[in-house]
């Protein structure tokens, strides 16, 4: 997948970013829109990872009120979640 993910990979992907909160939505989205063709298999891996976070608590995290904590404080993640925070 390195930098090269099949528009069923795409479609996966954004499927699965899709979040009950629409703030959620709109910075995840913004940042596929910006990002996704050069998404490598270790992203994908570790935005899959993000997405299994609770609505919430993934918003408190993008918007930077909180850090990652536990299974989410991971080096990968958190360089996905500064590129979203930059957008």
């Amino acid at each position: 997948m390195s930098g090269d993910l099949s528009v069923l990979d795409r479609a996966r992907l954004r499927w699965r970013a899709r979040r009950g909160l629409l703030e959620n939505d709109l910075i995840i989205t913004r940042f596929l829109d910006a990002h996704e063709a050069r998404l490598t298999e270790t992203d994908v891996r570790a935005l899959t990872q993000l997405f299994e976070m609770g609505d919430n608590e993934l918003l408190d995290v993008l918007l930077g009120r909180t850090d990652l904590s536990g299974p989410y404080d991971d080096p990968d993640i958190r360089r996905l979640v500064e590129q979203m925070k930059a957008l």
